[in-house]
């Protein structure tokens, strides 16, 4: 049995509302980022400036700007999926919630890479850094769920064209 309008719509929305959070976080990662080229803080026409260097490198600030705005996207583009993967799974509800785990966790970990020195959560290393194993510990789940959710897609697609073979594709 698949979700029914008033389900889908209401998944919808969640997944809207979490991809603008989500999105509105990369905005201000995005300033830590200008901040971090101007090697100052200030934004005209507001006067004033400060005199700091943001810590973190190019491509840290470059990488976790980009990965919030990205997931936020995703969580949209899936948000305006969800009437079609619908009729592929009786329980869409997994479609909301594995992709929100998803996001959320790649951008929490991609946003403590700039802020801390090596952090950047790629391998377990001493857990005696705190950030690099918070982002690793962050990433691990949400890299994870993005091969398991992927996988789901193409398998629900290929079980439903076997049920199916009028279907194309």
């Amino acid at each position: 049995m698949s979700a029914n309008t008033s389900e889908i719509t209401s998944y919808q929305r969640f997944l809207i509302l979490q991809g603008a959070i989500i999105l509105l976080i990369g905005f201000v990662i995005g300033f830590g980022f200008l901040f971090f080229l101007m090697g100052e803080i200030s934004l005209w026409p507001i006067p004033g400036r400060i005199d700091y260097q943001m810590p973190g490198t190019y491509d840290a600030w470059r990488m976790a700007h980009m990965e919030a705005i990205t997931n936020g996207i995703m969580l949209w583009v899936i948000a305006g999926l969800l009437p079609a993967l619908s009729t592929l799974f009786t329980k869409i509800k997994w479609l909301v919630v594995i992709p929100t785990i998803i996001a959320w966790t790649i951008v929490l970990a991609s946003a403590i890479d700039p802020l801390f020195d090596d952090a950047r959560g790629l391998m377990m290393k001493e857990w005696s850094n705190l950030a690099n194993t918070s982002a690793f510990l962050l990433f691990y789940p949400g890299v994870m769920l993005s091969f398991v959710l992927v996988i789901a897609v193409i398998v629900a697609i290929y079980k439903k064209k076997k049920e199916d073979p009028s279907l194309t594709g």
